[in-house]
């Protein structure tokens, strides 16, 4: 049961972090494309993207499945090209991560490059920057702590996933057996002290995350305050 659990360790680590850089891939162009959008079609474009927020996953994880059945375009598309089924394999929980935990992601950037603004830009445009260079020596470093947010909470999310990876993905191990189907799964058998050890692992690791996200946040002359009281309160105490 060790080895089990540990092998759903693996395997969700390995989808979070795939999810996460596809997520980062995909939604930092989509996030610019909103911050800069002007149409009046963007609350529907934003719509979409904010939709699993409210949306049960296991609505979306029924499409899904639908969808990624070899009777149905995509799954079909999936099988003449890898010669394996897209339902129930990992390439299919990666999948639904990156749409359920979109907006995760997109929502922080979006904010970032819209309170960026302009004049920067185009204070290097004037220089002969070129886009890409803009994007790496402008807006990359001064929205740094924004990417850092986006990354952690879409990494923090995709762990946590229960709906639409038990409706794609199923119960396989070492392929589609994550953390959070193994703790139902010690539930259902009532192994109460694994469900136990499991879920303390997942709150502790969702705090941590969370308490580093709020940090990164705070703005830096606060940190600098902060990290000064603490550091006037030990000396104090070492004198004591």
């Amino acid at each position: 049961m060790i080895n089990s659990d540990l092998q759903a360790l693996i395997t969700t680590l390995e989808m979070a972090a795939l999810t996460t850089i596809i997520l980062l891939m995909i939604g930092t162009p989509l996030a610019w494309y909103l911050a800069k959008m002007t149409s009046r079609f963007k609350v529907i474009i934003e719509a979409v993207v904010a939709l699993p927020l409210v949306l049960p996953p296991t609505v979306l994880g029924f499409y899904l499945l639908i969808a990624f059945s070899p009777e149905h375009l995509p799954g079909q598309l999936w099988q003449q090209a890898t010669g394996q089924q897209l339902a129930f394999s990992f390439s299919a929980i990666v999948i639904g991560s990156v749409l359920y935990s979109l907006p995760f992601v997109v929502q922080p950037l979006q904010k970032a490059f819209e309170q960026l603004g302009d004049s920067l830009l185009e204070a290097g445009s004037l220089l002969g920057a070129g886009p890409i260079d803009r994007f790496f020596s402008i807006v990359l470093p001064l929205t740094k702590a924004s990417f850092i947010t986006a990354a952690s909470l879409g990494f923090a999310h995709t762990v946590g996933e229960f709906g639409i990876i038990l409706m794609i993905g199923g119960n396989i191990p070492g392929e589609t057996r994550v953390l959070s189907i193994a703790l139902f799964d010690h539930v259902e058998a009532f192994d109460y002290a694994r469900a136990h050890l499991l879920s303390i692992s997942l709150l502790i690791g969702s705090m941590i995350l969370l308490a580093a996200i709020y940090w990164l946040n705070l703005p830096k002359k606060k940190r600098r305050q902060r990290l000064s009281v603490n550091t006037k309160q030990k000396q104090t105490n070492s004198y004591e």
